[in-house]
């Protein structure tokens, strides 16, 4: 298989793609008819691919389903604040809620066109045809997902369109359900438990989203008799049916160059090709970054990054969710506590002496107030939580990408998409809504032990073990969402999980001092995008409340 970079007519928009781990072939100027043929089918599974770098780790994704929690608020910088803030200016002329519908729109239609045209290719072989089938059901059932739980009743298309069309309408929730559900059933029959080539959707991952939709589905106005409990098998079945494991140090999960592990089920891919990543570009670590660059000691660099400071975690992120530090590791291992000086010009001089060296610990967030001596005994910047501001903050580390080419370029990092820690709390949840609260806590507890500190002696790796375990009494829903935050922070599941579970305005009035003020009931829905119903000759509803 080739990469290719090919123009295809979706929707009266071209939409570029490509496949990023093969050798490139450049074509350009093809016509729709390119598709029908084996060669062009191919490139449309690639092209419909694309909209999951239009959409994780991209600011648009991330603004939209990071911020406006409980877990974090606004930083310093950044355009969107009001999806934050649930401001006025949270409307349908919103950029972000405009390019999201549009981008997985597109998407649909292209898989819309594999999955009629595919038949009919006889230049391929069966079985290579009904993966490719499968992938564009997976792909049309994940963008559908998110669009559903986006903005509710959406407009369905099962069918490829070839001319502009104006008439669209809003199908129920529970037939936009119907038709994920559909999909990835059919996707689960189709694809394969694995893949050489890494990227493309397998069994597994199609099992992973599906018991996520049906979780999701369980406590919506389409919930299903059935939703938690086949969510909880498939979940299970996922855990025990593969070769997924979960890794024994979290921090392999989010090193560089380790992103196709074995707890890593699914990811967006990027590289280092703007062509290949279109308009998208993995640069969450970026909005998730301090001000660390102007501070003494410091400049901007790669192993560091570039802080854009759009989001910054609340209160209740440090200080509730993250509280046990003793016995769980993951604040440490997904939380920068040191930056090292690596600029010899602003370092502080004591007596005409610098204070330290590059190298030297040039800023210490040690995540907890400290006497004033201690603090006066340091030579470096001393952070603690009480001189924290918009502009300085925990930095999350999950996302750090060194390998750009420079500091302005896009990031180039694939972005997991599921990963088996999440698999665990599907079927924890799903068993716990399911009244199999003993069962649910072994799912939990498998989990947090992984992250139990290793200590001095095996006598005290136990006890931090120990300190771990939950049992059934301990779990309610609330427990499952602060777990899920310590272990998924910034992974872009908060604002779905909240909505979910219908916590969404309690937990943003108690915990986000932005959005508390503004959250209204109606904010579980974005707004639909004025574009779509300007472009619409038949009636298109706004939801309620914008």
């Amino acid at each position: 298989m080739k990469r290719y970079i090919i123009s295809l007519l979706i929707l009266g928009s071209l939409a570029t793609s490509c496949n990023g781990l093969l050798d490139e072939d450049l074509r350009s100027g093809l016509t729709s008819e390119f598709i029908s043929t084996g060669e062009g089918l191919e490139a449309a599974v690639v092209a419909a691919y694309q909209p999951l770098r239009q959409y994780y780790g991209v600011e648009r994704g991330m603004t939209t389903t990071v911020f406006g929690t409980d877990t974090y608020m606004q930083g310093s910088d950044g355009g969107f604040k009001y999806f934050d803030a649930y401001s006025a200016q949270l409307d349908a002329r919103n950029t972000y809620c405009r390019e999201i519908w549009n981008n997985f729109y597109i998407g649909i239609n292209t898989t819309n066109a594999i999955i009629e045209r595919a038949p009919a290719i006889s230049s391929m072989n069966n079985v290579t045809r009904d993966i490719r089938i499968g992938e564009a059901k997976f792909l049309r059932a994940h963008h559908y997902f998110v669009l559903v739980q986006m903005f509710g009743p959406v407009h369905i298309t099962l069918s490829e369109t070839q001319a502009v069309e104006t008439a669209s309408a809003r199908s129920s929730v529970a037939d936009v359900y119907d038709v994920i559900v559909k999909d990835l059933e059919d996707a689960i029959a189709k694809l394969p438990s694995t893949t050489n080539d890494w990227g493309r959707a397998t069994k597994p991952a199609a099992e992973h989203l599906l018991a996520r939709v049906l979780l999701t589905r369980a406590s919506s106005v389409a919930a299903q008799q059935t939703d938690y409990q086949r969510a909880a098998d498939l979940a299970k079945g996922v855990i025990s049916n593969y070769n997924y494991v979960l890794l024994p140090n979290i921090s392999d999960v989010f090193a560089q160059g380790n992103e196709n592990n074995s707890e890593t089920i699914f990811a967006a891919q990027y590289i280092n090709d703007q062509i290949y990543n279109g308009d998208g570009a993995n640069n969450a670590s970026r909005f998730v970054l301090m001000e660390y660059d102007v501070q003494p000691g410091m400049k901007r660099d790669l192993p560091n990054g570039t802080p854009w400071k759009r989001f910054r975690p609340t209160d209740f992120l440090l200080n509730n969710v993250y509280a046990d530090r003793t016995h769980d590791v993951r604040y440490e291992k997904f939380f920068k506590s040191v930056f090292y000086a690596n600029n010899a010009a602003s370092i502080p001089k004591i007596n005409g002496v610098p204070a330290y060296s590059v190298g030297d610990t040039a800023i210490w967030l040690p995540g907890k107030e400290l006497p004033a001596n201690v603090i006066a005994s340091k030579p470096y910047q001393v952070l603690t939580p009480s001189k924290y501001t918009p502009k300085l903050y925990p930095s999350l580390t999950k996302f750090e990408d060194a390998q750009r080419p420079d500091n302005q370029a896009a990031g180039v990092r694939d972005f997991p998409m599921m990963r088996l820690a999440e698999t665990y709390l599907i079927a924890a949840e799903a068993l716990l809504m399911s009244g199999k609260a003993e069962e649910a806590a072994d799912y939990i507890n498998t989990l947090r032990l992984r992250s139990a500190r290793v200590g001095a002696t095996p006598e005290e790796t136990a006890q931090h073990q120990q300190a771990m375990m939950v049992t059934a009494g301990d779990l309610d829903i609330d427990f499952i969402l602060d777990e899920r935050a310590r272990e998924l922070i910034g992974e872009m599941f908060r604002w779905f999980d909240l909505v979910r579970t219908g916590k969404l305005v309690e937990r943003v009035k108690a915990h986000n001092p932005y959005g508390g003020q503004n959250i209204r009931s109606f904010h579980v829905l974005r707004p639909i995008p004025q574009e779509q119903i300007d472009r619409t000759t038949s009636e298109f509803a706004q939801n309620e409340g914008y």
